[in-house]
């Protein structure tokens, strides 16, 4: 954890998250590939929210959660969209009476429409700060 900020909208702690290691199978490189659709930075600094309860102070380790809702809503986003590309890919190649070839070509460009659209929504300043984790708990505190 690098720093707290303290305001009118309550308590939160900048933390920086070294990417690389947040999922042991995409760490190990046996990840569900996710990853291919995020920023290459190994090391990131997020504003999260503290759990209740919760006492942390700068230097301290914490550990991480992301509620479901917004773990849903990623994964809506990550591999919904280019999914529902490929599907309209294909329906577009039904309603234009297109060929076997005319059919897979048109589903290939709707799912690389969805992973581009799903690249420039996961690309945006405010994704982080939507998909916000909430420090849960001390993992380990620094002597200060």
């Amino acid at each position: 954890m690098i720093s707290i900020v303290r305001d009118g909208e309550g308590t939160r702690a900048i933390v920086t998250v070294d990417a690389a290691a947040i999922c042991p199978r995409c760490a190990a490189g046996k990840g569900c590939g996710a990853g291919i659709f995020g920023a290459s930075a190994s090391v990131r600094r997020l504003e999260v929210s503290l759990a209740p309860g919760v006492e942390v102070s700068e230097g301290d380790t914490v550990s991480l959660s992301l509620g479901s809702r917004n773990l849903l809503q990623a994964a809506i986003i990550v591999y919904g969209w280019p999914l529902l590309g490929a599907i309209t890919g294909v329906l577009l190649a039904f309603l234009g009476d297109l060929d076997d070839a005319g059919a897979a070509a048109s589903a290939l460009a709707g799912l690389a429409v969805g992973i581009a659209l799903a690249r420039v929504r996961l690309g945006h300043k405010d994704c982080l700060s939507r998909f916000s984790p909430t420090v849960i708990y001390l993992a380990g505190r620094t002597g200060n």
